[in-house]
């Protein structure tokens, strides 16, 4: 992985990390998840549109279809990553489940569809980012737990999303060339288009109560969302799926330390043991 794909991904990974840090701590719901698509369409929308303008960029029939079918995969994360959160996982349960779940899938995925081979220094790095994020997740038996139990599960299937969303999105911006901003802006226009009739169907008062109580937390997602996978998109450009998707899990020791430091939930030394391991794997992947 060259030098600046690594400074992309550990600062994508760093605002990920933030952002979901945000959600956890904003009490989450369907409200913040339509209103921070709504407002980064606003915050995201004038570069966007400058670089339709200024580029002449025309969506093609294939451009439209890559764009439609990340924002229906990308509605079901967010919902999915929400759900887990609300059902009383710990940010560093579950976030570090669904990250390290994504990119070993990612890995699979890309060697079977994409025909990307890993070399053995970076294959092992990934295989130690894996590891160590799921020694994050502390005593296996705390599962026995119902609670714990459903949102590792939907920790779990978030994971096979990421997976899903990573493969067919390297492909939009590496293959069709949709340039990085216009796709991610376009992505959660059909997001938020599926997501605000959802919204108004499940709980009509959502959204306006999440402006009332959330309206901080909504823009600071709305800002570091976008943000984040757009630096991830560009970073795919040139440099292969595989190799960047293992390199985002790094957010999962920022989202560790935000829970340990911030909300309070403790464990420290375990996670200091894993957060080496990863380190070990990212550097890993960056000399592989």
């Amino acid at each position: 992985m060259s030098t600046l794909a690594l400074i992309l991904v550990l600062t994508a990974a760093l605002c990920h990390a933030s952002w979901n840090y945000v959600l956890k701590k904003s009490g989450g719901g369907i409200g913040i998840l339509t209103l921070s698509g709504l407002l980064g369409l606003f915050i995201i929308g004038p570069v966007a549109v400058y670089q339709i303008v200024t580029m002449g960029y025309k969506f093609s029939a294939m451009a439209l279809v890559m764009i439609v079918g990340s924002g229906f995969i990308h509605t079901a994360y967010f919902l999915l990553l929400d759900r887990a959160y609300r059902s009383g996982g710990d940010l560093s349960i579950v976030y570090p489940l669904a990250r390290a779940t994504g990119p070993l899938l990612t890995i699979l995925f890309a060697a079977v569809i994409l025909g990307e081979r890993m070399g053995p220094i970076a294959l092992g790095g990934a295989i130690m980012i894996g590891i160590s994020a799921f020694l994050l997740t502390g005593n296996p038996a705390k599962l026995a737990d119902p609670a714990a139990r459903k949102a590792a599960g939907f920790a779990l299937m978030t994971g096979t999303l990421i997976a899903v969303y990573t493969v067919w999105d390297k492909q939009a911006v590496a293959v069709f060339l949709i340039p990085p901003i216009i796709f991610d802006w376009t992505v959660n226009l059909s997001r938020v288009a599926v997501l605000v009739p959802l919204t108004h169907w499940r709980d009509r008062g959502a959204i306006a109560r999440a402006w009332k109580t959330q309206r901080k937390s909504a823009f600071a997602i709305a800002f570091l969302s976008p943000l984040s996978y757009i630096l991830v998109l560009t970073a795919m450009v040139f440099t292969p799926v595989s190799y960047v998707a293992p390199g985002r899990e790094i957010s999962i020791l920022f989202a560790a330390l935000m829970g340990t430091q911030l909300l309070n939930e403790g464990d420290s030394k375990r996670r200091m043991i894993a957060a080496a391991g990863m380190v070990l794997g990212i550097t890993a992947l960056a000399l592989g």
